[in-house]
């Protein structure tokens, strides 16, 4: 299943079913899972770790070193999940000595065309990325997040799970998990209550993380004074749980509530 016309490197990892297309580059310390499908012009470079049944579409870049300064050309990693697309063009770093030392991008994602992941990101399960986003260094997105084409996100943002950006977002603070965000400056729009739903959150659950959120956002506290609301009065749940432990670790700070400036 290997074209003639691709160059893989004699120690390359190739696991069982592999289809790799033509003029397909592979250096030496990539490992590839089984049932991956290698688009015509990727580029696989050392230190990539792609799981099984994966697909890598043309022009894709894999494991290319990071663009930081500080990188001295120590060996690091790029790891893909199971079952993940990555589409045309996409350019993946790898990490960094004084970070992580791997980027990760989870299993049953999807990262649309012209994506960038900067070196030390970490990309949870089940996340999909439009076209022509770019991710700076260092930033967490969290499992089942969607963030809408020609973002830009800064580096070290936390991006919680199932949580919804807005196409053409510029993300300079972090975004709490279960919410959509728009508007410039970024900003809560609501919460992602169609992909809550969609994925059997109950509706008593996503009225409690309504609830919650109109605390944070709508009732114009600070919070550090949200926060001890919250807790006072809703008993602890998996979702409220998830919250406070978002908000109380933000480094950057979360965006801005609904009508705030």
């Amino acid at each position: 299943m290997i074209q003639p016309l691709a160059y893989i490197h004699p120690q390359a990892k190739i696991a069982d079913n592999v289809v790799i297309e033509p003029f397909v580059t592979i250096h030496k310390d990539v490992e590839i899972g089984e049932g991956t499908w290698i688009g015509s012009n990727s580029v696989i470079m050392d230190g990539a770790r792609i799981g099984k049944n994966c697909r890598i579409f043309p022009g894709a870049v894999v494991s290319a070193p990071p663009q930081d300064l500080k990188y001295k050309g120590e060996q690091s990693t790029v790891s893909i999940g199971d079952n993940t697309t990555i589409r045309e063009c996409v350019t993946l770093n790898r990490g960094t000595a004084l970070d992580k030392n791997t980027t990760t991008i989870g299993s049953n994602c999807l990262l649309m065309a012209y994506v960038h992941v900067a070196h030390d990101c970490v990309i949870g399960d089940n996340v999909i990325i439009a076209n022509a986003v770019q991710l700076a260094g260092h930033i967490n997105v969290y499992d089942y997040a969607f963030i809408g084409g020609s973002s830009a996100v800064h580096q070290f943002v936390e991006i919680g799970a199932h949580s919804m950006i807005s196409g053409g977002s510029l993300v300079r603070k972090d975004v709490p998990p279960f919410t959509k965000a728009g508007r410039e400056p970024l900003s809560y729009v609501g919460i992602n209550s169609v992909g809550l739903r969609r994925r059997g959150f109950s509706a008593a659950t996503i009225n409690e993380i309504q609830e919650i959120y109109r605390i944070l956002f709508l009732k114009k506290y600070n919070v550090s004074k949200a926060l001890d609301i919250i807790e006072a009065e809703f008993t602890p749940s998996v979702e409220r749980d998830e919250i406070i432990n978002f908000l109380q670790n933000s480094q950057r700070g979360i965006m801005k509530g609904f009508g705030n400036t």
